[in-house]
């Protein structure tokens, strides 16, 4: 009989999961960009450092946690993209620990939960997740919210029923607070983790209702306080307007908006062909699944991962536009569904003592599945890694056409390339879609006369992409190449997959 501690267990457990979170994340670092959103946090962060407050120096429609996170990141490990590639892999490690977490909490064995840290881990380099994106910040925040709710839920149907406490009930809040001002798409998720918590203990009349509803007023108001508390900061500043522009209103106005129906199946589509194997493995999940009254550790687990994954589903349509990396929310409970189901796979088809071993197969195969998916892109494509990275290049062109402390005007391009090469912003509106693109009526500024103004004020450098002219609107793309031509002069071009990308120097 084994007489190690279940400590000493844990332990090892979170250390596997954080080997292999490097491991399987380790591509994150070569390509300068993945998803263009991911720079439009690096050029907040930067300003910020240097005294310009985020939606006041540099806009979005999201709130400012990360930039506050990729800021964080700067001060521990330097100005770079590899820092904030660094704080991706360690929010991912942490969404692994609090999977485990969570199937520990339901009594689940301790490979469950190390199964789904596994192939949460692989599963995040695709659809974006590669670059830290707000999915893969807000990730580890809702994932231990979720265990502490689950938590609550085995202790409440367990043999001695228990109410949760309000230790649990703080943490919760404040959790999904820190995950809010990021982005406010976890409402539902918060929402469903308070279900969770408090139905299964008023069901079995532990909880009473009046209890039950103070609790729900104490988690609404924890849940609002960092966003709150950071409005009130902005208030100190005179910024108030700006910060409820781009963290609410922006968001609402967004949202009026979404793509036909057609092209919102073909997202969902592809985006869930990408994790095919992971789908598969959680069907077995979810086909072996029998609700009842006083459930086991498997079953309380998977009901509790069913209607996450469908809770998540409702957030990914709530905007209304199914990009690639909305589907990273599917990736935490998909993850635990995807280990159960490795776990009656491996029960059904191995002897009790070879059980481990083909789970171990089951987890391995899907977790090398989603690598190799990312992997061939990598080399197919190659930037930064077989072939130079365009963006790179793009940078250093920047940087030696706009000289120290000069500006640029990014008019359709990566606004990753203002950090990497360190030009100064001619706008508030670093990001091409919100002020060029079909996004440039999300902010309560005119962003036409903004356009007006900084074709104007002859920044150092534009930098026009070719291959992304559609993304431009047809107006702004015609003032922007009647300035470049009437006071600009190539300065160096740069071939990327699409098309050239252009560096103008003003005359």
């Amino acid at each position: 009989m084994s007489t190690r501690s279940p400590l000493i267990g844990d332990a090892g457990a979170i250390l596997l999961i954080i080997v292999a979170t490097v491991l399987l994340r380790l591509t994150s670092f070569v390509p300068a960009v993945v998803d263009t959103d991911e720079g439009l946090y690096l050029v907040q962060a930067r300003e910020w450092l240097n005294g310009g407050w985020p939606l006041v120096a540099a806009w979005d429609m999201h709130p400012i946690g990360a930039p506050a996170m990729f800021a964080l990141a700067f001060l521990a490990f330097g100005v770079s993209v590899e820092s904030v590639r660094l704080l991706g892999m360690i929010c991912v490690a942490a969404t692994g620990c609090a999977l485990y977490g969570a199937a520990r909490a339901a009594g689940a064995p301790r490979r469950v939960g190390m199964g789904a840290a596994v192939i949460y881990a692989a599963l995040s380099v695709l659809l974006g997740g590669l670059c830290t994106n707000t999915e893969i910040l807000i990730a580890p925040f809702v994932a231990a919210t979720m265990a502490l709710a689950i938590r609550g839920a085995a202790q409440a149907v367990g043999p001695a029923p228990r109410a949760p406490g309000w230790a649990s009930l703080v943490a919760m809040g404040l959790l999904i607070g820190c995950a809010l001002v990021v982005k406010q798409v976890v409402v539902p998720e918060g929402s469903l983790a308070f279900l969770i918590l408090v139905l299964p203990a008023l069901l079995r009349g532990v909880l009473p209702w009046r209890r039950a509803a103070l609790m729900a007023l104490a988690y609404a108001g924890l849940c609002a306080f960092p966003f709150i508390l950071a409005g009130f900061v902005y208030w100190t500043q005179g910024w108030l307007d700006q910060y409820l522009d781009g963290s609410l209103m922006a968001p609402f106005r967004y949202s009026l908006e979404r793509i036909e129906g057609p092209e919102a199946a073909r997202r969902i589509g592809a985006a869930a062909l990408q994790l095919g194997l992971a789908f598969a493995a959680a069907l077995v999940a979810v086909l072996a699944w029998r609700p009842r009254w006083a459930p086991g550790p498997i079953v309380l687990l998977t009901g509790a991962a069913v209607v996450w994954f469908a809770i998540a589903s409702a957030a990914i349509a709530g905007p209304g536009f199914f990009f690639a990396h909305y589907f990273l929310l599917w990736l935490p409970p998909l993850a635990l569904l995807a280990s159960i189901g490795a776990w009656w796979i491996a029960q059904a088809l191995a002897r009790p003592e070879r059980a481990r071993i083909a789970f171990l197969a089951v987890v391995g195969v899907i977790a090398a599945q989603a690598w190799l998916v990312e992997a061939t892109g990598r080399l197919e494509r190659g930037p930064g890694l077989m072939h130079p990275d365009p963006v790179r290049l793009v940078s250093a062109r920047v940087a030696e056409a706009a000289g120290p402390g000069g500006d640029a005007f990014i008019a359709n391009y990566h606004p990753s390339v203002y950090v990497i090469s360190g030009a100064r912003l001619s706008t508030r509106f670093p990001f091409p879609a919100h002020l060029t693109g079909v996004f440039e009526d999300l902010s309560d500024t005119n962003t036409e006369a903004e356009l007006v103004r900084v074709l104007a004020s002859r920044p150092r450098v534009i930098v026009v992409d070719r291959g992304w002219m559609h993304t431009m609107r047809p107006a702004a793309a015609a003032q922007v190449m009647a300035a470049v031509e009437q006071g600009y002069d190539l300065f160096a071009t740069v071939a990327e997959y699409r098309g050239p990308v252009e560096i103008y120097r003003a005359r």
